[in-house]
């Protein structure tokens, strides 16, 4: 996850009448560099909108539309005590889930534990004996030890939807091939294997009574988990460290399933994994700066989407603008050491977060940021550069992050709905859901004057609630007989 410090006040408009010319140029330029115009933004919806398509045949695409096997809403009536495991960039989430009788309600206690950042780029073996390790603390933690015992005597086994929010072929729903690692992951030893039998394997080391019922993708689960308390929401986005989405397919409009020959009309969640979408860079509008992140990035070439929008890259983005500034253009910081602003990705989208929300006209909270941060004593005009570079990154972040949901509009017809979001910069960043709304206007010519037809909402919790309702979704298909893409039943009912 990306930190953000707590909301304040709308921040305050900024003044140019004392910002020398050379940065006023520097500034127009700047804005012909990230600003997306209508244009702009409908060009790119349209080719969305044909690599989605292509996504879904049997030839693929760059843009994966996996298949996550989970077929169909919740009706709300779902009950039972579910584990949800959390894998994200940052944190692993344990948590307890019981769905009680009561329509669309839950109760949840959960557990998180720091993600150290060598396993990110450790081997296959630390990761799943530490995610084994934090679950048996959990269990062990929230249960008595002679219930563990009679539970495991009895080959009784608590289901666990797990949350592997990374791109995955998923042939069952309880089976996920790793496509590849994004968010800044790279362990050796798993991209091309199954994870869900490498986390089952370091279960059963440990004799943890646990069943993987469901392996998915957080975005999967933000869709689940946002229907099941508001039945309007069709698609389910996150806009965070990364960024995707997922929506309701008919089996018919899937070709690359054709195989299974499933009823066409059987509803089956497409997680999209959309951060790939346009690697061969036909319409994204790049800037110098995006072509660093990317050659400079553990993996060049791919997700190029998402290395434009998502929040592990917002900070980058500014930070090696102003390097540039200082090196090259108009002599930014003059005579100043920028040893800190050199560091690659010494700044997070806070940073910018904390810029833009800055509510006094001298900008003294900006000012205090760059002293305290970099070492960096900045002048009132350099100050509203620094506050207009972090607009223009947060509006473009903005407004492509709405390509995404108006292209799976456009492809299923959708003209009116709620989209369930989650993602630290969606929750968090200043003014991202209007820019991101108002782009939606743009694209999709909606009316002035009236209520928007699609309307982006803060999510449930899709990674918690939301994985342990596709567990509960899962063993539900079991009991009714309807077996399709699911690999392993035993100890499932």
């Amino acid at each position: 996850m990306v930190g953000f410090p707590p909301r304040r006040k709308p921040s305050r408009k900024g003044s140019m009448a004392d910002v020398p010319k050379d940065l006023l140029e520097q500034i127009k330029e700047l804005e012909r560099l990230f600003t997306v115009d209508q244009t702009k933004l409908k060009e790119v919806t349209e080719h969305f909108v044909k690599e989605l398509e292509k996504g879904l045949s049997v030839e693929g695409g760059t843009i994966p539309m996996n298949p996550t096997w989970v077929m169909g809403y919740p009706d709300g009536y779902e009950t039972g005590t579910f584990l949800a495991l959390d894998m994200g960039g940052t944190n692993l989430r344990v948590c307890e889930i019981v769905l009680p009788e009561e329509k669309g309600e839950f109760e949840i206690i959960q557990s998180k534990y720091r993600m150290p950042e060598e396993l990110k780029t450790g081997d296959s073996e630390e990761l799943w004996e530490y995610i084994a390790d934090c679950l048996q603390q959990f269990i062990e933690y929230h249960h008595e030890l002679e219930d563990l015992e009679q539970m495991n005597s009895m080959n009784s086994k608590l289901p666990l939807g797990f949350t592997f929010s990374f791109p995955a072929t998923q042939d069952f729903i309880d089976h996920g091939v790793l496509q590849r690692w994004t968010k800044g992951f790279d362990i050796s030893g798993v991209e091309g294997k199954d994870v869900a039998s490498l986390f089952e394997a370091a279960l059963e080391k440990r004799k943890l009574p646990i069943k993987l019922s469901a392996l998915i993708n957080d975005t999967t689960g933000t869709l689940i988990a946002s229907h099941y308390t508001d039945e309007t929401m069709q698609i389910g986005c996150i806009f965070g460290t990364g960024c995707n989405a997922a929506y309701m397919e008919s089996c018919g409009s899937v070709p690359k399933i054709a195989h299974y020959n499933l009823p066409p009309d059987m509803p089956i969640a497409i997680n999209c994994e959309y951060g790939a979408f346009d690697n061969e860079l036909v319409v994204l509008p790049r800037t110098p700066f995006d072509v660093i992140i990317d050659n400079d990035s553990p993996r060049p070439g791919q997700q190029a989407f998402e290395k434009m929008i998502a929040g592990l890259y917002l900070g980058e983005l500014f930070r090696l603008v102003l390097v540039d500034l200082h090196d090259n253009k108009c002599g930014l910081f003059e005579n100043q050491d920028i040893g800190k602003l050199r560091k690659a990705y010494s700044l997070d989208a806070s940073f910018l977060s904390f810029i833009e929300e800055d509510p006094f006209e001298n900008l003294s909270e900006t000012s205090e940021l760059f002293a305290t941060e970099l070492s960096i004593k900045a002048s009132k005009p350099e100050l509203e550069l620094c506050r207009r570079l972090a607009e223009l990154i947060g509006t473009r972040a903005a407004r492509l992050s709405a390509c995404g949901v108006a292209a799976i509009c456009k492809k299923k017809s959708i003209e009116k709905c709620r989209v369930g979001a989650d993602g630290s910069v969606f929750n968090k960043y200043p003014h991202f859901k209007a820019r991101g709304a108002q782009a939606l206007r743009e694209i999709l010519d909606w009316p002035q004057g009236k209520r928007d037809p699609v309307d982006i909402r803060a999510a449930e919790d899709g990674s918690g609630v939301g994985a342990a309702l596709i567990a509960a979704l899962t063993i539900k298909r079991v009991k009714a007989g309807n077996l399709a893409g699911i690999r392993n039943t035993d100890g499932m009912i």
